[in-house]
């Protein structure tokens, strides 16, 4: 575990920036310590990354975290990508430099704005928001948090693991019984109203990521005790099943 003063320190950002992130639902730590203080694992420094990696390209912060919230969400292709505009940026950048030194050496001496044409990574950039934003799942997604506000973002995530809570207190059922798989049901039905809507096919994929580890394996552990993460993923292998 590390300190928001310790994360600040390791990734170059603002304590103010890192307490921003946690209030809009970006980046939340993992735990708290006695007096308060954020306290941040491997896996939120992961996530940490890939917001950094999105900011180094120009995302807005609101489609950053559409993005990275997507079920759709796929880390290994979006790097291959951010590598990919990062590598155009880079051509951009030397460009610019080139251009500038030009400038220094000989002075201008002709009306030349090509070393600052970004067509070609713009049209990139647009092709790969597309792509990642292209799913019905994530437009819906968009469209029902477009005029959500981070007080309310904040209280539906508290709902959602409200619901992990109450799961976690059965873990002591089988996971096909009928309590159990009603909890199932009511966060399939939670994520249909307020994010996208949960096929059985996606919720089959959501489970798969609950025990995956990272960021959902252990906040839904934080909430409803060590085990609920898989517990909730065989439960719903079960339901989707049936």
């Amino acid at each position: 575990m590390m300190t928001v003063k310790q994360v600040s320190e390791l990734a170059g950002v603002s304590i103010r920036t890192l307490q921003y992130y946690d209030k809009i639902g970006l980046l939340c730590p993992d735990n708290h310590t006695e007096s308060g203080y954020r306290l941040y694992d491997d896996a939120a420094l992961e996530r940490l990354q890939q917001i950094l990696l999105f900011r180094e390209l120009e995302f807005p912060l609101k489609d950053i975290k559409a993005i990275l919230d997507s079920p759709d969400f796929d880390r290994k292709k979006a790097l291959a990508q951010q590598i990919e505009l990062l590598e155009l940026k880079k051509q951009h950048l030397e460009n610019l430099i080139t251009f500038a030194r030009g400038i220094k050496l000989i002075g201008v001496k002709a009306v030349d704005f090509t070393a600052f044409d970004r067509t070609k990574l713009d049209e990139y950039a647009e092709r790969a928001r597309k792509e990642w934003g292209n799913t019905d799942a994530y437009k819906e997604f968009a469209e029902k948090t477009k005029n959500r506000t981070p007080d309310e973002d904040e209280r539906l995530a508290e709902e959602f693991m409200g619901l992990f809570v109450e799961l976690g207190a059965m873990r002591n059922e089988s996971p096909d019984s009928e309590n159990v798989q009603a909890q199932i049901k009511k966060i399939q039905d939670y994520i249909t109203e307020h994010l996208y809507t949960c096929t059985d096919e996606i919720l089959a994929g959501l489970g798969k990521m609950y025990a995956g580890g990272g960021d959902f394996t252990e906040n839904i552990n934080k909430a409803g005790g060590q085990g609920t993460a898989e517990f909730a993923a065989k439960a719903i292998e079960i339901y989707v099943g049936r």
